[in-house]
């Protein structure tokens, strides 16, 4: 289409079949006939449109109304990011919003729309810790995830020739962001001990129950996660476990929120909340996504990482320091490059807070005040008509140079653009560069011990083998 020439304007095609029936059927193509890709595949495909109506899960019996309109390339998506326009008041995970018996009777700040008082305040604060520990992550993340790669360097001599990263990388992290937070390691807490991973994963599951899968027969997976919210009561105690927890380790946040006019309890769930939902939850998926990426892109990338990453920590006198890592143009650039093919969270909501008009690449289409949209991510950050034949594979130099650097306002892993920044006002995630610097540090511990090594990737990321730098690379960076 030509700069200037207007769009053609259609009426959003798709269909939501016949209630309840046609739901439930999309539930299982979803979730299991077809899985997640193909099912918007093959909607747009259908219907010749990247903006289409589709139901999306769980529907019955969690979610009265499964009817969405999905947009699916990188020119309608960011629309999902504007709170002028759409409304996100309990869109948080879609057309169904789990118990607020999970977070202590409240609805803490993913829940709230930008125009709610307490959005703001809970925001600030967020935002406010975050800077208020900047200087302990580095040494922190070194220090916890160190002793991972000892883990993983012991099993792999213990004989059995393999090491689950996904399940060391489970334990590791819930250590690494309670200590990097508030500078109390998770398992040194009375109430938690070496159990908190365990309750946090089971929390986890009993909010996002109706958008998972556990790989279990569908007869008896689909009733049991996808049809009525698992009881809160099950798990209650693990949750006072873990407000035990925060509500001793984040006392100096606490006294913060109170100056902001928060709660003291309020503000610790929220604070529990956006620890272990947001920076645990994603730090699980995302980290054993970027080794699976990194190993399956071969020797070639990794001895371009390796260069980089010891140069720049030679510079800085064998410190790994944020002016070092700045330096690591493609370091950063693999991340980012997993960050678009395998965002944490996939699924963005809003609900049209008035009559809009949206534009994909080829139409334009009237959206009605009250309407839900939908954004499908990796639809949109794997868009051909913006990253070419390539938008499918890794390309770990993909965002370095000044060219690249143009392609990262179609990066919205965060729920934004990556070329912008969370504030009070909008619902980007407040830990948008933490997630950036952490991903680059997993790949600067790599490449600091090892040459190369080798993953094999499916349920879980498993270690088969490291190479270990040679004497004159360690010397360097020592």
């Amino acid at each position: 289409m030509e700069l200037g020439v207007p769009l053609p304007r259609r009426p959003v095609p798709g269909s939501y079949g016949v209630p309840f029936v046609s739901a439930v059927r999309d539930r299982l193509d979803f979730y299991y006939l077809q899985g997640q890709d193909k099912y918007f595949e093959s909607r747009a495909e259908r219907y010749g449109s990247t903006v289409v109506r589709i139901n999306v899960p769980p529907g019955p019996f969690m979610a009265r109304d499964p009817r969405v309109v999905a947009l699916l390339d990188a020119k309608s998506f960011p629309v999902l990011f504007d709170v002028a326009k759409v409304e996100k008041r309990d869109v948080f995970t879609g057309t169904f919003m789990p118990s607020t018996s999970l977070t202590g009777g409240y609805r803490v700040c993913a829940y709230l729309d930008p125009s709610e008082p307490n959005h703001a305040k809970i925001k600030q604060l967020l935002l406010s810790l975050l800077v208020s520990r900047k200087d302990a992550f580095v040494p922190v993340f070194r220090s916890n995830f160190g002793a991972l790669l000892d883990t993983v360097e012991s099993q792999l001599a213990s004989g059995g020739g393999k090491s689950d990263f996904t399940a060391l990388n489970d334990a590791t992290s819930f250590e690494f962001i309670g200590e990097a937070y508030f500078g109390v390691r998770p398992s040194a807490s009375s109430s938690l001990g070496t159990g908190g991973p365990t309750k946090a994963a089971l929390w986890l599951l009993w909010q996002l129950a109706p958008l998972t899968t556990l790989g279990l027969p569908m007869i008896i997976e689909d009733p049991l996660l996808h049809t009525l919210p698992l009881p809160p009561f099950l798990i209650s105690s693990d949750y006072k476990a873990l407000y035990a927890y925060f509500a001793a380790a984040a006392s100096q946040a606490l006294d913060a929120a109170e100056g902001l006019g928060l709660s003291r309890e309020e503000a610790c769930h929220n604070l529990l909340f956006a620890t272990v939902f947001n920076s645990y939850g994603g730090f699980k998926l995302l980290l054993p996504q970027i080794l699976s990426r990194v190993a399956q892109a071969g020797e070639k990338l990794h001895e371009r990482l390796a260069a980089e990453i010891r140069s720049a920590v030679a510079d800085a006198g064998g410190n790994v320091t944020l002016a070092a890592l700045e330096k690591m143009e493609l370091t950063r650039s693999v991340v980012w490059e997993a960050l678009r093919l395998d965002p944490p969270v996939r699924f963005q909501y809003g609900r049209a807070k008035a009559d809009l008009e949206i534009e994909s690449h080829d139409a334009s289409f009237a959206i009605k005040k009250g309407e839900m949209l939908f954004g499908y991510q990796p639809c949109a950050t794997r868009d051909p008509r913006v990253f070419g034949a390539t938008a499918r594979e890794f390309v770990g130099d993909r965002f370095v140079g000044e060219e690249g650097r143009k392609l990262l306002q179609y990066v919205y892993w965060s729920n934004g653009r990556e070329t912008e920044n969370p504030s009070v006002d909008n619902k980007q995630c407040p830990g948008k560069n933490l997630v950036v610097l952490v991903g680059r540090l997993l790949l600067v511990e790599l490449f600091l011990r090892y040459d190369t090594f080798i993953a094999e990737a499916g349920k879980k990321v498993v270690i088969t083998g490291v190479t270990k730098a040679s004497t004159s690379a360690v010397n360097r960076t020592a």
